[in-house]
């Protein structure tokens, strides 16, 4: 099964030293996980004072700078992974490094039918060094599709599906999935050398994280501009949040994860 991993921790409770071992160790757990067949992909994000918020109310566009949520613990990178089941993605996000200082979140990622294959190797094949990769964190509002309706939710989801074909027509596209229910995430952390496991999402807010996207674009503006497109915008927030690109990741192939997903 398909899961992300969303690490959270305090930004200013990292010295840099902190900072730059973390890296090295998250890689090695990335290539740990390459060699056992379990790795898609992983990558920090740069820091919350970078985000752009992204809502369309009645038609305009409205832009405000920094992330979706004021929090202690922000969203510091992801990893998306393919394990067997939740107890295997417990034990890998409980080797991630960030969970002795912060909250490492597991969602399951649901498979939602027509989207393009992942194009993670976009990524580090691409020759234009002003495409820049950004994230797109779909923070949705339950009790607005609750009264909106079923039908009007999966009229969104298909059109946010439209969107990721548009981008991939353009070479944009990396890769995109709504999550399964905040119901069915479990945080995990690390204190004092033990695991502390709890069901439920790492933080408790009326707006959660309903999905993502990775994409290309040649700047924030372009990136903000792309998000306002995405369907949950008119109900919810998209939070845009430029990648942070790690050396020595392992390299992707898109194909056989096609033929491990059949």
């Amino acid at each position: 099964m398909k899961y992300m991993l969303l690490v959270y921790s305090p930004e200013e409770d990292w010295t840099e030293e902190e900072r730059a071992l973390c890296m090295v160790d998250s890689t090695a757990v990335c290539h740990e996980l390459n060699e056992k067949g379990q790795f898609r992909a992983a990558s920090p994000l740069h820091p919350v004072k970078t985000a752009a918020s992204v809502r369309v109310r009645n038609g305009q566009q409205l832009v405000t700078s920094g992330p979706f949520a004021e929090t202690k613990e922000q969203l510091g990178g992801y990893f998306i992974i393919y394990v067997p089941n939740l107890d295997e993605a417990i034990a890998t996000a409980s080797q991630l490094p960030s969970a002795k200082k912060g909250t490492i979140e597991v969602r399951p990622i649901f498979p939602l039918e027509g989207l393009p294959p992942d194009q993670f190797g976009r990524l580090a094949s691409r020759s234009d060094q002003n495409s820049l990769p950004y994230m797109f964190l779909c923070y949705d509002d339950a009790q607005a599709w609750d009264e909106a309706g079923p039908a009007a939710l999966q009229a969104a989801m298909q059109e946010a599906v439209q969107l990721t074909h548009k981008l991939d027509s353009r070479g944009q596209y990396v890769s995109a999935s709504p999550l399964h229910p905040v119901s069915t995430a479990t945080s995990v952390r690390i204190r004092e050398g033990r695991r502390q496991v709890t069901d439920g999402p790492f933080a408790e807010t009326r707006e959660f994280l309903g999905g993502y996207y990775v994409i290309l674009a040649k700047d924030l503006n372009e990136a903000v501009a792309i998000a306002a497109q995405h369907s949950g915008a008119r109900v919810g927030t998209v939070e845009v949040r430029p990648i942070f690109e790690l050396p020595n990741i392992p390299e992707h192939n898109d194909n056989d994860v096609v033929e491990l997903q059949r």
